[in-house]
């Protein structure tokens, strides 16, 4: 049985791999979820730590990586697949049964944003889609080609903290109106030449494309709900780790745990000082890739890492 500090699985590098394994604390005979399978970095590092008894459950929205997950359920009998956004684990009969973790590894995957035909990345050209299931949904390039300029800016701006968000939508909607939008490239290159190249180390579309993305998805939406989801379904002793890339993925995962962890502020106002009785424990705060993963991979570098435990409250169903 492997432990948590052996080496990664060699054909897809997983992002914060052991202090994920030692958040999650695997016993043998438990039951786990990975709501984002990706390539299965991170689940194959939990099924090495279950025994025969134990369970592994995996979801994700890509069709590509239910294919990669059921080409394993297929070598091991421990692994069940479900193809759904996490925000419906509770929907899941094979975690009705409570879970001893639970595994949310966000954003887009290394081979989401490496494969052109999936339109996340503007440096590989592409279809214009930014869909997690490109059979679900509404696609990048309708986005674009369809909303209102108040609806674009807003979306830069919620989803992707752009300063420029409006004169980005402005034009978006003067350029559609010549010819509509197909192309990843075609959409960046409209972005660059508004706002400049500045420094040449970030991409000036780079925030509005990490927008769009979001606002497709719903992944923020999915995020809330599958939070409340995963703390319904655990049990008690169970973890909850939730990687993060940006800051707007962080603060929801932030302040969901505090909220359960830690007593709000007083307030001298109140008549009645209501009790609070935490129902999750800090595990970890922000945990950080150290410098020796960020040489290996330095997509890590935005990653931090959050775990919760599930504790016992009073009255309550374990």
């Amino acid at each position: 049985m492997a432990s948590a500090s052996a080496a990664p699985p060699s054909q897809h590098v997983p992002v914060l791999w052991a202090p994920v394994l030692d958040g999650l604390a695997v016993k043998p005979a438990g039951t786990y979820l990975d709501g984002t399978f990706g390539r299965g970095g991170h689940a194959r590092g939990v099924l090495a730590q279950l025994g025969p008894e134990g369970r592994l459950l995996v979801m994700d929205k890509d069709p590509e990586a239910i294919r990669v997950a059921n080409a394993l359920a297929a070598d091991d009998a421990r692994v069940r697949v479900r193809q759904a956004s996490f925000a419906t684990l509770g929907e899941w009969p094979e975690a009705a049964g409570g879970l001893d973790g639970v595994l949310f590894d966000l954003g887009v995957s290394s081979p989401q944003l490496d494969e052109a035909a999936r339109g996340f990345s503007f440096r590989n050209d592409g279809p214009l889609d930014m869909r997690m299931d490109p059979t679900q949904g509404m696609s990048a390039a309708e986005f674009v080609n369809t909303a209102d300029e108040a609806e674009i800016a807003r979306v830069l701006w919620v989803h992707g903290e752009e300063r420029q968000s409006r004169r980005i939508a402005k034009a978006i909607v003067a350029r559609r109106a010549e010819r509509v939008f197909e192309r990843t490239g075609d959409l960046a290159d409209v972005i660059a030449k508004l706002l400049g190249r500045g420094d040449g180390k970030t991409h000036p579309a780079t925030r509005s494309f990490q927008a769009i993305r979001i606002h497709v998805n719903a992944e923020l939406d999915d995020l809330v709900a599958g939070l409340e989801a995963a703390e319904r379904a655990l049990k008690v002793g169970g973890r909850l780790a939730v990687i993060s890339f940006h800051s707007l993925e962080d603060r929801i995962a932030k302040q969901f745990i505090n909220e359960r962890a830690k007593a709000p502020p007083s307030n001298r106002r109140a008549v009645v000082e209501v009790a609070f009785t935490p129902r999750l424990r800090d595990v970890s705060g922000a945990i950080k890739a150290d410098e020796a993963e960020l040489a290996a991979n330095p997509r890590a570098r935005s990653a931090v890492l959050r775990v919760a435990e599930k504790l016992a409250v009073p009255g309550a169903a374990a």
